[in-house]
């Protein structure tokens, strides 16, 4: 019990300090309030609009769950293929990385031309933004597996299923693992993009829209507490993912 309060103080502390300067940097400072609220304005907004704010949460955190989780299964299918089929790989891979280089605020609007306003529309944007970490991450580890290992399963004959379901994928969770967290901050942050550009569904708004709005009307207010609402979601989406990596996945890595 000692040891987590231990681990729980500084941080604690860290945040208290904050929020002390930033208050004192308002009040001495003379900040307005439209360019830079005090830490109780946007607790007490907050408070008064928590039923509208947590229910954007809400469809903002369903939007970025459903990419995410699209982007896992999708990735990885791709990582398989890619893996197992050189040529493939060669050919399509550089098209992955087109995928991720190329803005996501460049393709939102052609991506609303064709799907339309709604979650729908936010959605493949999550899903596209969160794509390619998988696809990196599960591909390197599954070319990575140990060389020894390789042969002592082609001695024994294996089947190239066998070889991928036993050795390369258990060698692979490590890097499946890291890509899965890369994509999960990048779910969230999918999710607000797309609804600044898509979220105008009628009568279901996400923070994205909140935040859209917000800026619009000089509610910063408003728009910190948006932000910190998500920011929330990242880290509960990350340590959820971390929570089941090291719960369902850690039984099947295989040990250097």
């Amino acid at each position: 019990m000692w040891n987590r309060v231990k681990l729980s103080l500084p941080p604690v502390l860290c945040l208290i300090v904050f929020l002390v300067f930033w208050d004192l940097l308002i009040r001495i400072g003379g900040i307005g309030p439209y360019l830079l609220p005090t830490p109780r304005a946007v607790f007490q907004v907050l408070f008064d609009r928590s039923g509208d704010l947590f229910s954007a949460a809400g469809i903002t955190f369903v939007s970025a769950v459903t990419g995410f989780v699209a982007s896992i299964f999708v990735g990885l299918a791709v990582a398989i293929f890619f893996s197992e089929f050189r040529w493939l790989r060669i050919s399509c891979y550089p098209y992955a990385i087109f995928l991720h280089t190329v803005p996501i605020v460049a393709i939102s609007p052609l991506i609303i031309t064709w799907l339309g306003y709604g979650m729908i529309s936010v959605i493949v944007i999550t899903f596209i933004i969160s794509l390619f970490p998988v696809i990196t991450s599960a591909t390197n580890g599954l070319l990575e597996s140990r060389e020894d290992l390789q042969e002592l399963f082609e001695l024994y004959g294996a089947s190239r299923w066998q070889k991928l379901w036993k050795l390369k994928f258990p060698s692979a969770i490590p890097q499946i693992i890291s890509g899965m967290q890369t994509a999960s901050g990048l779910a969230i942050v999918g999710a607000i993009v797309g609804e600044f550009f898509a979220g105008h569904e009628a009568g279901r708004y996400g923070l994205g829209y909140y935040m859209f709005t917000a800026q619009g009307q000089f509610r910063i207010d408003i728009l910190i507490a948006a932000i910190l609402i998500s920011t929330i979601q990242g880290i509960a989406l990350f340590g959820g993912v971390t929570l089941f990596a090291n719960t369902a996945l850690k039984p099947w890595m295989i040990a250097d």
